[in-house]
């Protein structure tokens, strides 16, 4: 059995437990980190990868016009005189 001041907050027993302590503690991260599954979607750096989604949306969204642009067209002109009720 150890001395008793070996045991004490000034005896090195206490560091060398201590020392044990963070030594598996920085072991079980590292171990931990490197069964980690790594990302596999590439980014790229300062877009957030946005930039051709952006583009795409607003494509579609000409399309979208285009064509109730188009489907108006076909629509018959009617005449807005059931509006006039007051003159």
């Amino acid at each position: 059995m150890r001395d008793r001041r070996d045991l004490d907050k000034g005896g090195g027993y206490a560091s060398d437990k201590r020392e044990d302590r963070q030594v598996r503690q920085i072991k079980g991260a590292v171990d931990y980190s490197a069964k980690q599954q790594e990302n596999t979607t590439p980014q790229t750096p300062g877009t957030g990868g946005m930039t051709q989604g952006l583009s795409i949306q607003q494509e579609r969204q000409r399309k979208m016009g285009e064509a109730k642009e188009r489907a108006q067209s076909f629509r018959p002109d009617m005449e807005d005189n059931i509006y006039d009720i007051y003159d």
